[in-house]
């Protein structure tokens, strides 16, 4: 491999690893990282400014948008329908596994990666990927584990306003007064570290149990989603930055919020954990490998 892509994939993979490290070492030292207070801050303010900053400066087309947002709609659909059929054969129970299938970790580790391997236009684009995330994690996602669904939820998740927010500015071409655009922008700016970081500390925090079990269903998670996400993009005819996202995208570990709802509700969480665990390091290894193809 030539040494210019050598130095371009360590400056994308680098920034993400050694944030993560630096979490994850923070909390093997003992000291105080409070996820239940910093996690609601960046899911409630970081991540919603840092949304309304990056569509504002970026002001991508709606056709845009709407691909992606389409093409994060078929990689969940088709993986559901994947997941569920290797679960109901192998006799594992569906509410424990087939969110954590389903849903990938696009916000801690895909925005990051989308911005440092295409700057802002990857990171827009990220973004219109990733929000159908919460949009159906917090509903579907919460169904499949708790057995029942709360609308009331989504209506008070900040993700879904700053995302109907930018939708209505930019369709009206309307800018923010300069204090307002600043303030979100410089807010949003503290988001993508502190999600990193929180990842890292997650991941020194949880245990692994039934390492083979993970490690297959993790391996369904990474290279499912990659081969999905190739397809899908293939399909929709796209290309360049807007192919790379979506394969990155797609090709992403379990979300740790998989890991809280399998807690919340006592379903299987250690064996969740380790999911969360063994794909990430599967991710981290991968990466390489899937970043010198897209870019």
């Amino acid at each position: 491999m030539p040494t210019t892509i050598l130095t371009d994939l360590f400056a994308v993979i680098a920034p993400v690893f050694l944030l993560a490290a630096t979490g994850f070492t923070w909390a093997k030292s003992g000291r105080a990282f409070d996820t239940n207070q910093l996690t609601p801050i960046i899911t409630n303010i970081g991540t919603p400014c840092l949304i309304l900053s990056s569509l504002m400066k970026t002001a991508p087309d709606f056709a845009n948008l709407g691909v992606m947002a389409g093409a994060a709609l078929m990689a969940m659909t088709a993986m559901a329908v994947i997941g569920f059929t290797i679960l109901k054969l192998a006799g594992l129970p569906m509410r424990a596994f087939l969110p954590a299938l389903i849903f990938p970790n696009n916000g801690n580790m895909g925005l990051p990666l989308c911005m440092f391997a295409f700057g802002e236009k990857g990171l827009a684009l990220g973004i219109a990927y990733f929000v159908m995330l919460p949009l159906t994690q917090f509903t579907l996602g919460q169904a499949m584990a708790s057995g029942h669904m709360s609308v009331l939820k989504l209506l008070k998740t900040p993700v879904v306003w700053a995302v109907i927010l930018s939708l209505l500015l930019l369709g009206t071409d309307t800018q923010l007064p300069r204090w307002a655009a600043n303030t979100i922008n410089l807010t949003g700016q503290f988001t993508l570290p502190l999600m990193l970081m929180a990842l890292g500390v997650s991941l020194a925090r949880l245990e692994v149990r039934s390492l083979g079990r993970s490690l297959v269903l993790s391996c369904l998670r990474v290279f499912g989603g990659l081969a999905l996400g190739i397809a899908i993009a293939t399909v929709l005819g796209l290309e360049g930055v807007t192919f790379g996202v979506v394969v990155i995208q797609t090709a992403m570990p379990v979300a740790v919020f998989n890991y809280l709802f399998a807690q919340l509700y006592n379903n299987h969480p250690e064996e969740v954990a380790g999911m969360v665990v063994i794909s990430t390091v599967v991710s981290f290894v991968s990466l390489p490998f899937i970043l010198a193809w897209v870019l």
